[in-house]
């Protein structure tokens, strides 16, 4: 499985992005008011006023998650380009190390 350090950027960058559209359209405390008293009953109002801090509860959470995603995502991107020059790295030391030099006319 090969994975490619701008795969894993963008995708990180996706996340945060669709934090930050959640964000832009969080949702709107006032719309409750409709249904406050004396507008709309008791025990109406009580259920909506519930519901929205329910609905608010998980918005913030879903913003949280995403943004939290997209941080670990980044955060592991750059472990990952870390291993793959670590890698690289002792490939070329054991080049270097055990190679031999043979010329084009022996091979």
């Amino acid at each position: 499985m090969a994975a490619s350090t701008e795969s894993i950027n963008g995708n990180a960058n996706l996340l945060i992005e669709i934090a930050g559209f959640l964000q832009e359209g969080r949702p709107d405390a006032e719309l409750t008011t409709m249904a406050r008293e004396p507008r709309a009953h008791g025990d109406v109002a009580e259920q909506v006023a519930r519901f929205a801090g329910f609905a608010g509860d998980q918005y913030l959470d879903a913003v949280a998650l995403f943004a939290a995603l997209s941080t670990r995502l980044r955060t592991t991107g750059s472990d990952f380009v870390k291993i793959e020059d670590d890698t690289a790295q002792h490939f070329l030391d054991s080049l270097l190390h055990y190679g031999q030099y043979v010329a084009p006319e022996a091979r």
